[in-house]
């Protein structure tokens, strides 16, 4: 999971540069990153891991290529959007004086945008590690192949503990979020984060010692920690995969073999009149769980954002809500809903709606708290109310994120309905777990094509919003 999000975030960068519209080269450029973008995103990663088991056999490898190459579709669209919603006058001013592409980037555009960026890594290791369950399903090793093994079992005591396994990882990742935002976006440590308890345990000598160039103050220290601490943690899950690197020598030779079960696309035992009516149904699923989740995120994460909550305690409560929500895999809620509504799309949009709230609303939490604080001050200086600053302030500068994140959710949501299908909560997903169950690997590559098209209609409806909202 931490591999493949990693591997996604370096290739997501050059990618997200060329396809936003302030810093790529020309339209071609545009057209071409955007389109790859969409492409890696719209095939659901548990597709992609059919693929690479056929290629690579079980393992840990297939989970890791899965979720980096899905994930690269997901990032560099946050990643470029952050970058069209900069300041452009740090950057033209570096252009102005004859400043090179990549130091109008360097030194104009990635101080803007960093805090973002890593808020959105952060965000899809969060993602990938609720995904990671559903890979489980399709032989990728991990906590998804045992949750898998202890439900076909009928062990719903072993799987709901391995629920709760992923629930407890998912509050760590919340905590290093959170203790890496707050220094990212420059905020005074109050002292009773992670990062400054774990400073406050450090030798005194080791605080007390200055460097002749840059002095070894607190905050130089508590960074060091967490930097080398963030390289450790990389070089043990590359370890503890265990990846057998000869597999990428001899992987070419089973490519031809496995493209040839892939193409051409077919509609299978089925007419294009039911496919075109399951995918309709994935799409009203979406769209109606995209609705709910909004409605509740604007409200439960503008309460989560540190500049709007009335105090620190309502924030760290719906932090908690958020974390809390985002600790349980959809899968597992449409599992439980099913067994009370049954069958159908309302367990899919339910479970899709709650599991959303957890995700949009730390995403609109996030950016509301990366908003300017100078309009925000202007209006308290005047005795504006708490609810008259975030509706006057607040919200207007967060109005292109909150609508950037909700296609995002939209885009999300498409593919997460697919996979719901796969236990019954309707839509296009259970025609994909037939095909792939069935080795109809045509079928499946029907399946993907269409929501290709779907994704790329969202693609181009965002990116007009984004246009009116400029």
């Amino acid at each position: 999971m931490l591999c493949g999000t990693l591997f996604a975030a370096v290739f997501s960068v050059p990618l997200a540069y060329l396809a936003a519209a302030n810093t790529t080269p020309g339209r071609g450029w545009m057209a071409a990153a955007r389109f790859l973008g969409v492409a890696t995103r719209a095939v659901p990663d548990v597709v992609l891991a059919m693929v690479f088991v056929l290629m690579f056999s079980l393992g840990s490898l297939p989970g890791i290529l899965a979720i980096g190459i899905h994930s690269i579709g997901m990032i560099s669209k946050m990643f470029a959007d952050a970058i069209e919603q900069i300041d452009e006058g740090p950057r033209l001013a570096i252009r102005a004086t004859g400043g090179s592409r990549l130091q109008q980037f360097t030194a104009g555009v990635l101080p803007q945008v960093l805090p973002s960026w890593v808020a959105t890594v952060l965000h899809r290791n969060d993602i990938n590690l609720r995904g990671s369950v559903i890979l489980g399903y399709v032989g990728v090793a991990g906590l998804g192949l045992e949750m898998s093994y202890a439900f076909k079992s009928l062990n719903y005591s072993l799987g709901l503990g391995i629920a709760l396994v992923i629930f407890a990882l998912c509050v760590v990742m919340e905590i290093v979020s959170s203790v890496v935002r707050t220094a990212m976006l420059g905020l005074a440590p109050t002292g009773r984060g992670l990062g400054d308890r774990l400073l406050r345990r450090l030798p005194r000598r080791a605080r007390a010692v200055d460097d002749v160039r840059r002095p070894w103050t607190s905050v130089r220290t508590r960074n060091t920690v967490w930097g080398w601490t963030a390289v450790a943690v990389v070089v043990g899950s590359v370890w503890i995969c265990d990846i057998r690197w000869g597999d990428f020598l001899t992987v070419w030779g089973y490519i031809p073999e496995t493209a040839a079960k892939f193409w051409p696309p077919s509609f299978g035992a089925y007419n294009a009149a039911v496919m075109v009516e399951a995918m309709s149904e994935t799409i009203a699923i979406a769209l109606a769980a995209t609705m709910l989740t909004i409605v509740a995120s604007v409200v439960i994460g503008s309460l989560a954002a540190r500049n709007v909550a009335p105090s620190p305690r309502v924030r760290a409560g719906m932090r908690l809500v958020l974390v809390s929500i985002r600790g349980i895999p959809e899968i597992i809620l449409a599992i439980v809903l099913i067994v009370v509504t049954g069958l159908g799309a309302q367990a899919g949009t339910i479970a899709l709606a709650i599991g959303g709230v957890g995700l949009l609303g730390k995403l609109l939490a996030d950016s509301l708290e990366e908003v300017r604080p100078g309009p925000e001050q202007a209006l308290r200086a005047t005795g504006a109310s708490r609810t008259q600053v975030y509706a006057s302030a607040t919200v207007p500068q967060g109005m292109k994120a909150l609508i950037g994140h909700s296609f995002y959710m939209l885009d999300t949501n498409i593919r997460a309905a697919t996979i719901l299908g796969l236990v019954g909560g309707g839509g296009v997903g259970y025609y994909l777990l037939n095909a792939g169950q069935g080795s109809r690997y045509d079928l499946v590559t029907t399946i993907v094509l269409m929501i290709l098209v779907t994704v790329l209609v969202v693609e181009g409806l965002a990116m007009w919003m984004r246009r009116v909202f400029r």
